[in-house]
């Protein structure tokens, strides 16, 4: 399934606007994750712990997004758009969704 964050393909037919689409990802910081994160983690300001964290928050939504489309009977998802906030109490868990448009283009 093609999957873009633009609202047009070059070269190819939009033919059909199936609707919105979402997929979210919410994942629980692990403690002991956030107490190393800080000591053995962190390289020129960056924590790998947490990065990983975010990609597979990221891939869950996406994922989640395209079988939703797969079910309208899309094959592309256009103008694609990703959100990172935390939740809970004290912001102790990541949401990352994704939202776009589910659509079926020409020769996919």
């Amino acid at each position: 399934m093609l999957i873009t964050t633009t609202n047009t393909l070059q070269g190819r037919d939009i033919t059909e606007y199936r609707g919105l689409v979402t997929g979210e990802a919410i994942l629980g910081a692990n403690i002991f994750k956030d107490l190393f994160a800080g000591i053995r983690d962190i390289v020129g300001g960056r924590s790998g712990a947490y990065e990983e964290e975010l990609g597979r928050a990221r891939e869950i939504a996406l994922s989640e997004m395209q079988q939703r489309a797969r079910a309208m009977g899309a094959n592309a998802v256009i103008g694609v758009d990703l959100d990172y906030e935390t939740v809970g109490q004290g912001g102790s868990m990541l949401m990352v969704s994704a939202t776009g448009t589910a659509v079926i283009v020409a020769g996919l």
